[in-house]
């Protein structure tokens, strides 16, 4: 099955970012986001151990790791990098100063509930600050693979697993499909041209509704 890579996920999620938007990444596949950019667009980036406006990551070798972010990746400055304590970067996020986190996500229900830490075999042991992301930033989005692993669908009618928040997510960007959450519903914008609606659908482990034209799911090869 074709399907995008991770690159080309965050590629897609980026193009949404306006420009001079506050926005939080989440730890993994959503730290690819701040790498795409779209011309005469600059997002400030925001991390949870305390940064405000960093920029891409350096190059290997030219990691300072007094510089990381909430995942412990290195990142570089921009111009008018803010430093703060942990504290008052939670305070920014409680406060409603986000304008968007991108997170991701074991499993999306159609109501908006997320799903994304699990206490299981290989887990983390707690949720983290992402209960706070969901719930403090006026718009939430996820980026995943449309599937997991074994083939079983990430987008559910009720999530199974811990909840990370409560009807909070409003737009999915996955391998397969570009998902917007209305009134509760998984409502199909885009998809990629090579799987026909049935497919998706069967993949899919709530309705999909239609409204209006599906456009094709289209990235560059990056």
């Amino acid at each position: 099955m074709n399907k995008l890579n991770p690159t080309q996920i965050a590629w897609r999620a980026a193009q949404d970012i306006a420009d001079g938007a506050y926005v939080n990444l989440g730890i993994g596949l959503p730290e690819l986001v701040a790498r795409f950019q779209p011309p005469g667009r600059q997002a400030i980036f925001h991390t949870e151990n305390g940064i405000l406006g960093f920029g891409e990551a350096p190059a290997a070798g030219q990691e300072d790791w007094d510089l990381i972010n909430a995942g412990k990746k290195a990142v570089t400055l921009n111009p008018g990098t803010a430093f703060f304590h942990h504290a008052d970067s939670f305070a920014m996020v409680r406060g409603g100063h986000l304008d968007v986190a991108i997170l991701g996500a074991y499993e999306v229900a159609e109501n908006g509930d997320l799903a994304n830490w699990s206490t299981g075999p290989n887990g983390v042991p707690a949720v983290g600050g992402a209960m706070d992301l969901v719930h403090g930033a006026k718009r939430v989005a996820v980026i995943t693979d449309h599937i997991t692993k074994d083939g079983k669908a990430k987008l559910v009618k009720r999530c199974t697993l811990p909840l990370t928040g409560v009807q909070c997510v409003t737009r999915i960007y996955t391998s397969l499909a570009l998902i917007d959450i209305v009134d509760a519903h998984f409502v199909l914008r885009e998809k990629l041209s090579s799987i026909s609606l049935d497919e998706l659908q069967a993949l899919t482990g709530a309705e999909l509704h239609v409204v209006g034209a599906v456009a094709d799911l289209i990235v560059p090869d990056v």
